[in-house]
């Protein structure tokens, strides 16, 4: 079965825009990227509207896909509502891009530009179709691909949530192979950075980490004119229980050394196994070669030896019990309390554990939501619940985010 073996999520607002009106999840195996539009305060909300939609997961689906088209049309009828009730929302929208991570296969849920990718066996495979007004004129063959990147239209979508009451999803599932590593991204990155350049990034790049910073840095560097969103999720392939379902026989041979299957196999299996009986008959029937000798004087005898070792391996075995349940309780205690501070990019983050580091720079918290909204937006009242760190339920602290990103905080 599959599993998702390491993942990198990021964001930044870019060098020509005032506030992020992206919003991402990673709760893996569910990975979800949105790009608002429609304001600062509108695009915000829509956008998180549509990564809340997805928080819950999927459950136990049998159909991933239905559920993922379930979650995004939730989060349209959400949208479109709010957009009808509030005047200055009026007419917000995002796109929404969301992958999910099942047993044997990868499902997508899609609408609007925002992308995923696989890269697999060095090829960049891109696995959605963006849809836009330059999308569809290339798709119909009336534009090509290089004179759409110049197209004075190229940022018009023709399909996201919450402008219109009904939405169409696009979803697919895909075979995948252990090894695949798959990006999710808003337009700000593919819209500055052409695949081939983000396969040489990938490709330069093992860890996930290094690789997602450096596409982040890449779309800067070309002029970083909308916001920048990356998930990338590397999976692998976990056998279970292929020791135990080993027929016996393969099990011995593979001990022994002899080459598995065949008769060829068995009957030299057999021969030395004969061989290996023989030679220990052999060496029980000789007489022993070691001659007695008289211990030590004052030398303490062996039954006191090993009680004192057996003593002290016991004590030894006491403390690493109380500390294994300590740091098990410790570890679920950190599982059920969260925090309100700022990522390294200074955007509100909502984090789960403990607000501390170790020395050695083990920390004892990790990000759990990373929001659209910077904090050098925020006012001086509002930076400061930033800095206090305090401990809260899940539930409390995802309200003050949704507080904070709809900008509800009393002055």
């Amino acid at each position: 079965m599959l599993r998702v073996a390491e993942h990198y999520t990021g964001t930044d607002t870019g060098l020509q825009r005032r506030a992020n009106e992206d919003s991402l999840l990673a709760r893996s195996p569910l990975f979800v990227v949105a790009d608002g539009m429609g304001g600062a305060q509108a695009g915000e909300v829509a956008s998180r509207i549509a990564v809340e939609s997805f928080r819950g997961g999927l459950g136990d689906a049998a159909s991933p896909e239905e559920r993922l088209a379930e979650n995004a049309l939730a989060a349209n009828a959400r949208i479109h509502e709010l957009s009808q009730r509030n005047a200055e929302q009026a007419g917000m929208g995002t796109t929404l891009t969301a992958v999910y991570v099942g047993a044997e296969e990868v499902a997508i849920a899609h609408v609007g530009d925002s992308r995923a990718y696989c890269l697999r066996e060095g090829e960049l495979l891109r696995l959605t179709d963006d849809h836009s007004l330059v999308d569809e004129l290339i798709r119909e063959g009336r534009l090509t691909p290089e004179e759409a990147e110049e197209h004075p239209q190229r940022s018009i979508i023709t399909r996201a949530l919450g402008p219109e009451e009904t939405v169409e999803v696009d979803t697919r599932s895909f075979r995948a192979r252990a090894g695949d590593v798959y990006l999710l991204c808003s337009d700000g990155l593919t819209s500055m950075v052409p695949e081939a350049r983000l396969a040489e990034i990938l490709l330069a790049h093992r860890r996930l980490r290094e690789a997602g910073e450096a596409l982040i840095a890449e779309a800067n560097r070309a002029g970083g004119r909308d916001n920048i969103t990356v998930i990338l999720l590397r999976v692998e392939r976990v056998e279970l229980g292929a020791a135990a379902a080993a027929p016996e026989e393969d099990r011995h041979a593979t001990l022994t050394g002899v080459p598995l299957g065949g008769e060829r196999g068995r009957a030299e299996g057999v021969g030395v196994r004969a061989e290996l009986e023989g030679a220990a008959l052999a060496l029980a029937q000789r007489p022993p070669a070691v001659v007695p000798r008289r211990p030590r004087r004052g030398a303490p005898q062996a039954p006191q030896r090993r009680r004192r070792r057996m003593r002290r391996w016991a004590s030894l075995l006491g403390l690493l019990t109380v500390l294994g349940v300590l740091l098990a309780g410790a570890y679920i205690a950190s599982q059920s309390v969260y925090f309100i501070a700022t990522n390294d990019r200074g955007l509100v983050t909502m984090f789960q554990g403990f607000p501390y580091e170790l020395p050695g720079g083990i920390k004892l918290y990790s990000s759990y939501y990373v929001s659209g909204v910077s904090a050098s937006s925020l006012s001086a009242r509002h930076r400061a619940t930033l800095s206090n760190h305090t401990l809260e339920t899940e539930a409390k602290a995802g309200s003050l985010m949704r507080s904070i990103e709809l900008e509800q905080l009393s002055e």
